[in-house]
């Protein structure tokens, strides 16, 4: 009895410290990442906003080839919207919330499982020099879950940011060829 007593007081100290320092953690998350490609604005835009060209140098699709996914609703315009179900990578879907077109696509990003999440993502094209340059920006608020997992694997920069890397590599390598 005493044992059970000590083991039920353990758990509430526990529950209480995570409770409590929930509210000390990031409310909420940013996320960018920036390359210059030297390939119109207009085949960079169409490799963002139409999520069937997207798919083609998304890291995530390239995580898991398998996913299942659709696409749907008008190319490049408020509601096209890309799904997809996998594995590695969750389930989740893409729509574009807005456009302005060759200058930025504006997107919620709805994470299903394995944590329900919305996030604001947002690619920017400026033009730089002879090129262009591509901000890729995913911000979003922290949920209690969220807020632990970003202190124990050292941040959603840490989290998602090289996946963000080798995206952007993947988009200029498929911009600069001209697809």
């Amino acid at each position: 009895m005493k044992f059970l007593r000590i083991l039920v007081g353990i758990i509430v100290v526990i529950a209480i410290i995570l409770v409590v320092g929930s509210f000390f953690l990031p409310k909420t998350y940013s996320v960018s990442r920036s390359t210059t490609i030297n390939a119109p604005d207009s085949v960079i835009y169409k490799n963002i906003a139409d999520f069937n060209e997207f798919y083609k140098w998304n890291p995530w699709a390239k995580m898991e080839p398998t996913a299942k996914t659709t696409f749907s609703g008008t190319v490049a315009q408020p509601g096209h919207l890309y799904e997809w179900a996998g594995k590695e990578t969750g389930s989740g879907e893409m729509k574009i919330l807005k456009v302005e077109p060759y200058k930025q696509v504006d997107i919620d990003l709805f994470f299903k499982e394995p944590f329900e999440s919305h996030a604001d993502t947002k690619f920017d094209i400026t033009t730089e020099g002879t090129g262009n340059k591509v901000t890729w920006t995913m911000s979003g608020e922290n949920n209690f879950i969220s807020k632990w997992m970003c202190l124990i694997m050292g941040g959603m920069d840490k989290m998602i940011g090289k996946d963000f890397e080798s995206g952007l590599v993947s988009l200029k390598e498929k911009s600069e060829a001209g697809k």
